[in-house]
């Protein structure tokens, strides 16, 4: 091989060479240029692995591009909805340190982080007021929501227009509580009117002048009142407060009158006082007489039914849940009846009571201030009356003793035969039976029904061995077929005392007692007194 040959060899391997070099040069500098790919960082991590809420989202070069590309999905997912949306959102990182590797476009890392927070939306919150009446809480969306549910309150009873819902914050609690106030504008246009005078006209004419007296006050006639409803509230305590609450938690505002403000069925208790009538309790609660004894029919068959002072009836009268009071001022031409006079009478049981007057119906002019609750008067305070033709009391005498009480003589014991028409159950026993009878075993303790007086103890034909009593009220107890008495005639008796022991004598077909009350010498049924 010839000198120039190896020359030209030598020359060609060393074109060869700076050609790879060149090649692996360029190559290197355009991995660390092109995007995508991390150049090598000695002492440290350059690579990190993302995850959200445990899910991988992709690869960055740094944490903080994670954060921002996450705050970034969150506003994106704001921005679409309405109110205040809370999510779960966890980033996890997980670096290493490497020559050089692919790291994840932007847009997909944030793409990824969208889908997953869109799945992890929470209820979505939104800014309104919760209204709490007693113990009934709805949730508004507004201000003016929560004065419309109260202004629709006080509307019902404001023909004038006169009186405004205000929602105003309570000074002695949190900022976010608010309470309601009702303003009467009527008032407040006055207040404006004479405060422009003081201001235009000074102090002295409202002073008076030196040495002057001032003059008595003349007394008002009918048409120096100011007529009309001039005060009104709500009777419930009301709370209002602001808070963020779920969306689906909001509820609309005619629910809110559906329950509050619309009438619902209420049962009240009505208890039964001296004077009452059936028609007068119709009267005064607004309903009528046979729905009264619809809603009582365990005590009353009818509207003609006696009822008696103490008794307790069920009334059911539609109120709202809010309820509103005010103060009317009204004018009258009236029928009336003066209040029943009583006379008490100490010696008298309070069952008994006689009238000594009949009434007679007057007739006057008045102006009253009627307070009211609803629909409802609760309070009525007669200013002025001009008594056109005076009325006349009732006047009843009534006693003030306590009726003494009747329990039920044995404990234990079946009633075998009760009071009234029966089947003589042998030859000599009467077919209307005067008592009742209890089946119990021979020897069982027989107490004294009530307190009293022995008038007879001992045998009695049909009886056997008996004990009869005579009590305060005029009332008469026998106890009959007795194996034993335990009590002589004339013998003072407390309630509950033991007097004799049950047996089966007299006309009898076992073992039993036979228990009665005469009420003026007449047998009444004993089931109807006695009270255990």
């Amino acid at each position: 091989m010839t000198k120039r040959v190896r020359k030209r060899r030598k020359e060609h391997k060393y074109v060869k060479f700076t050609i790879i070099r060149s090649t692996v040069i360029t190559i290197f500098i355009c991995m660390l240029f092109v995007r995508g790919y991390v150049p090598f960082e000695k002492g440290g991590d350059n690579v990190f692995h993302v995850k959200l809420n445990g899910v991988d989202v992709g690869t960055v070069d740094d944490p903080a591009k994670a954060e921002k590309m996450l705050w970034e999905a969150r506003y994106q997912i704001q921005s679409s909805r309405e109110g205040l949306t809370f999510l779960e959102a966890e980033l996890e990182y997980s670096g290493e340190e490497i020559l050089w590797g692919y790291l994840d476009e932007e847009t997909y890392v944030r793409t990824n982080m969208l889908s997953i927070l869109q799945s992890a939306v929470q209820v979505p919150m939104q800014r309104g007021y919760t209204v709490k009446v007693k113990d009934y809480l709805i949730n508004l969306a507004n201000q003016g929501e929560v004065e419309s549910l109260f202004q629709t309150a006080i509307d019902k009873y404001d023909d004038s227009g006169n009186f405004q819902v205000k929602l105003v914050r309570d000074p002695n609690r949190e900022f976010s509580v608010f309470t309601v106030v009702v303003e009467n504008l009527e008032e407040i246009v006055e207040e404006e009117v004479a405060e422009e005078s003081f201001l235009e006209v000074g102090a002295m004419p409202y002073l008076s002048p030196a040495g002057k007296t001032f003059e008595e006050p003349k007394e008002k006639d009918f048409g120096d009142f100011e007529y009309g409803v001039h005060d009104m509230n709500l009777a419930e305590n009301v709370e209002v407060i602001s808070a963020y609450l779920p969306a689906n938690q909001v509820k609309p505002l005619d629910e809110a009158v559906e329950h509050l403000v619309t009438e619902q069925e209420v049962p009240v208790e009505y208890t039964v006082v001296s004077g009452d009538t059936l028609s007068e309790i119709a009267l005064k609660v607004n309903v009528p007489m046979d729905r009264i004894v619809e809603m009582n029919s365990d005590l009353l068959d009818s509207v003609n039914t006696r009822i008696h002072v103490g008794d307790k009836l069920i009334i059911t009268v539609p109120e709202p849940e809010l309820s509103v009071t005010r103060k009317e001022t009204k004018y009258y031409e009236e029928i009336y009846d003066a209040d029943t006079i009583y006379v008490e009478n100490t010696s008298w049981y309070t069952s008994e009571q006689v009238v000594r007057q009949q009434p007679s119906a007057g007739f006057r002019k008045i102006t009253v201030e009627e307070n009211y609750v609803n629909d409802t008067v609760v309070e009525r305070v007669i200013l002025k009356q001009e008594l056109i033709k005076e009325s006349v009391p009732l006047i009843i005498e009534r006693g003030t003793k306590v009726p003494p009480t009747y329990v039920k003589p044995i404990s234990g014991g079946k009633i075998s035969s009760k009071f009234g028409k029966r089947s003589a159950p042998k030859a000599g026993a009467s077919s209307y039976h005067q008592g009742v009878d209890w089946a119990t075993p021979t020897g069982t303790s027989v107490m004294a029904s009530c307190g009293g007086t022995v008038s007879k103890a001992g045998w009695a034909n049909g009886y056997g061995y008996c004990v009869f009593i005579d009590h305060e009220d005029g009332k008469q107890t026998r106890y009959g077929h007795l194996s034993k008495v335990l009590v002589k005639s004339g013998q003072k008796v407390k309630q509950g005392e033991k007097i004799a022991l049950s047996g089966n004598t007299g006309v009898s077909t076992g073992p039993h007692l036979h228990f009665e009350i005469r009420v003026n010498g007449t047998a009444v049924d004993p089931l109807k007194y006695v009270t255990n």
